[in-house]
This record gives C-alpha cells, structure tokens and sequence, in this order.
C-alpha cells in the first residue's frame, strides 16, 4: 500500500510516499520540502507536490498538523492556513484520509523505530522502558509534546497534547529576565515562549541587556548559527540558556505526565543542536526537580534521530487507523 504522508509545521509542509509492506514495516521516499509561506493554502502546496510528483499522488493521505486536530476547521499553531476535514476527500482527490497532531505522530515513530534511531542524553543509559508512559517532545517553530503508553503485549496507545503552552517557571534571575522582556509583549508566558526556534532571539536580547549591549533585534537563523560556530560568546550563552530551559521542560513534562519509562526529544532543532545539549546544562536542569531528584536521574533521556519521524509516525497512524 502507498499513501501520502504530510508533516505540517508552522515553517514547512513536508511531503513523501509511504509504503506499506505487508508485514507492517513502512519505508519513505526523498521528503520534498515546502514553505508554508510560499503557499496561500494546504490545497495549494499538496497540488505544488502533486506537480514534483509528475502529476499523480496515491489515492491515500495522512497529515500531521502542528496544532489541534480536532472540530469541523483545523487550525495551525503557527501558520495561518486551515483544514476543513469534510472537504479532504474533495479538496485532494483521496479516498481515504488521517490528520493527527504533529507530535502525536512523532510518538507513534517513538513507538515504532528500532533502538538505533536513538541517542543518550542523560540519565542511565539504557533503552527506553518497553511497557509504560513515556513522553515525547520538541523545540521547532513551536513546542509539541506528546504521550505514549507502551502495553505489555506491545501495543501502544498515543495521546497528542498541547504541553508546549503550559506556564514558563523561571528558575533563576536570568530566566527572570527572560520573562520579563516577554511579559512586555505577552499577557501571559508559556513554555513555547521560551523553548521554540523563535526563543533564541528574546533569549540573546534579554542577555545583551543584562549586560548593558545594544544589540540589533535580527533573525533567530542568525543567533542560532553564531551560537552553534562560537563566533559569538553572547549567541553561545543564549544557546546554553535555551537548552538549559528545554532541560527544565522537559523534566516537567515527564512529571506531569508520569513518564517514567524515558523522555523522547523529537524535532529537526533538537537534531541540529544534539551535541551542544550533551555539554550544557540540559541534564543538571532535568534533574533538578527537589525532593524528586533521585526520581529525575533514574529516567533515561534519549534524542531520536530518524531523519523524519513525522512523516513516518503519520504514516503510522494511518495504518493504525485504517488498518
């Protein structure tokens, strides 16, 4: 079986073909990689790819949207398209379709991958827990969060969120001063906030002026490379600072959720930064949760690094759902 997987976030669309073998396993093809700004709307960059793709699409879709799925409109997070569900069939010419939050699918490509598609970042470094709760999440142009419950006789239940909107906790005087240049523009500050893509720039800006630097507001592309190279000692800081906070977060997270068996971080901006956060202070920050310390440092952390969950974890879904 072939059917078309979309991963929509709020900066890119991406598309391929999954293939379905008969014995489950799902393989993708190249990803084609849309902006969602050069698109006025979903149908628009589906008909973009229908085009790359000489002109055909199989009959079958399965889209991962970064927001709410659910009602009779979908819409994004952080792009101002939307989804109307009783119109995919006509809109796109398929016969069978599923939508799934973003994240939601990421958990399903968790649930999926084989142990290899995973990298240590702290905690005991030992694979994740094969039964039980585990929480998935991840810095993009937003920050999704996601649940999985792995059963005893491997089945696994999923459950999208919207974690990435809970309130930011600062923990120190320069989270402190995070929020407060934040709480100039936002009414109330929530984790996204601080621990998405965009964040860097707030980050640097509030660091500049605690130091008392005028410094240009630019873009967060540019902060992060300079942060990354070491061409910047500022940059770098705001680095460390948003990994420290993912670390924060993250622990969080897997609190609330009861994610004992292991933490996923998921998302293209986790992968680009995967050494940068071996050597901060996104471990420490994991930990440190009080009286529940000892709990923290017994859960192990993993990165995934298969080169496109969503697309595959959408491609996951829709075998669930359409089995």
């Amino acid at each position: 079986m072939e059917l078309v997987s979309v991963d929509i976030g709020g900066t890119h669309a991406r598309f391929a073909i999954a293939t379905v073998a008969d014995d489950g396993t799902i393989s993708l093809s190249e990803p084609e990689t849309l902006h969602t700004e050069d698109h006025a709307s979903f149908q628009t960059a589906w008909e973009d790819f229908r085009g790359r793709m000489g002109g055909s699409l199989p009959p079958r879709v399965s889209m991962a949207i970064a927001g709410p799925v659910g009602g009779e409109v979908i819409r994004f997070t952080n792009n101002p398209w939307i989804i109307r569900p009783a119109l995919v069939r006509e809109k796109l010419g398929v016969e069978e379709y599923c939508i799934v939050n973003d994240f939601e699918a990421v958990a399903h490509a968790v649930a999926r991958v084989d142990e290899d598609q995973f990298i240590h970042l702290t905690g005991p470094d030992k694979p994740l827990a094969p039964t039980g709760r585990l929480s998935v999440l991840g810095p993009g142009t937003g920050l999704g969060v996601a649940h999985l419950y792995r059963e005893a006789d491997g089945t696994y239940r999923v459950s999208a969120t919207e974690g990435g909107h809970i309130d930011f906790a600062p923990l120190d005087q320069i989270d402190d001063a995070i929020l407060a240049r934040l709480r100039k523009r936002h009414v109330r500050v929530s984790v996204e906030r601080v621990v998405a893509g965009p964040a860097i720039s707030d980050i640097y800006q509030a660091l500049a002026s605690m130091e008392g630097r005028p410094v240009a507001e630019e873009d967060d592309i540019a902060i992060w490379k300079r942060g990354q190279d070491g061409s910047d000692s500022l940059a770098a800081a705001a680095v460390d600072r948003f990994c420290m906070s993912l670390g924060s977060v993250a622990g969080d997270i897997a609190l609330a959720q009861g994610g004992f068996g292991g933490v996923v971080i998921a998302g293209g901006l986790g992968y680009r930064i995967r050494d940068t956060l071996l050597k901060s202070g996104f471990s420490e920050r994991f930990k440190s949760k009080g009286r529940f310390q000892e709990l923290m440092a017994s859960i192990p952390v993993k990165l995934i690094v298969h080169p496109q969950p969503g697309l595959f974890g959408a491609a996951a879904a829709f075998v669930r759902e359409h089995p």
